[in-house]
């Protein structure tokens, strides 16, 4: 049996730099929003450098390397640029995942099958650097395997599907992803492979996933940002570290 340990919460502070952006200033500031993070609970923070710099900056990446006590997980698509500025930094994580100039956000899971030689070779540098190397692709074996096979020491698994199908009323396909979910968490475990899992998580759909005794990281972004509008940033952290204590306990 799987022994349960504490799931930790990875904070996505992202779109704290799309208001900023929207205004070109400097104001929300990201790296206030991981200060206040990390004092509601935050286990780490998570940040996406994406090729157009939609949100997060290079200046980002390097002032939350300077501050932050916690973790800083950089998502980052598979490019030499972003392999250089990953080097350059070394972030305590580097999480690997795809990226279209046209998608709103991330749209799926990387395919790492089709390119296994390819990123074998990109990551092993990363490693070497001493970053732990997190791959975010779907709850598919194929997927994981190969993810195993090129020395991912984590997967992420992408619950956007089970959210979405939650949010649209789908009952049916909602409870089949999470039962897709469920049995790729516990077979990423068994080939040793950390298991993480994110993407959509919200209140109302974020027990299920914490429930997995394998799953040992949840990273939440765009949700807690919009619903520190309403109740503010350090409570609507502690409220879904409150729901996934719960659900572990």
């Amino acid at each position: 049996m799987t022994e349960v340990q504490k799931l930790r919460l990875g904070v996505n502070i992202d779109h704290v730099a799309t208001v900023r952006n929207a205004r070109g200033g400097a104001y929300p500031d990201p790296l206030r929003a991981a200060q206040v993070a990390q004092e509601a609970g935050a286990d780490g923070i998570t940040a996406h450098l994406r090729e157009d710099r939609r949100h997060i900056s290079d200046a980002d990446i390097e002032g939350l390397m300077e501050v932050l006590t916690v973790p800083l997980n950089f998502e980052m698509a598979a490019t030499d640029e972003m392999q250089a500025i990953a080097l350059r930094h070394r972030p305590h994580a580097v999480c690997i995942v795809p990226e279209k100039r046209e998608e709103r956000t991330t749209e799926g899971g990387l395919e790492v099958a089709r390119e296994e030689n390819r990123l074998a070779h990109f990551i092993a540098p990363l490693r070497e650097a001493g970053s732990r190397v997190s791959i975010f692709i779907a709850a598919d074996r194929r997927q994981i395997e190969a993810a195993h096979r090129i020395g991912a020491e984590v997967v992420e698994l992408h619950t956007g599907a089970y959210c979405d199908a939650h949010a649209e009323g789908r009952f049916d396909p909602r409870d089949a992803e999470l039962e897709s979910l469920r049995e790729m968490a516990t077979f990423a475990h068994s080939l040793g492979l950390e298991v993480h899992a994110g993407h959509g998580l919200t209140y109302d759909t974020v027990q299920p996933i914490a429930a997995f005794p394998e799953v040992q990281e949840l990273n939440i972004g765009h949700f807690l940002i919009g619903e520190a509008m309403f109740r503010g940033l350090a409570p609507a952290i502690a409220e879904m570290r409150r729901l996934m204590d719960e659900a572990r306990a």
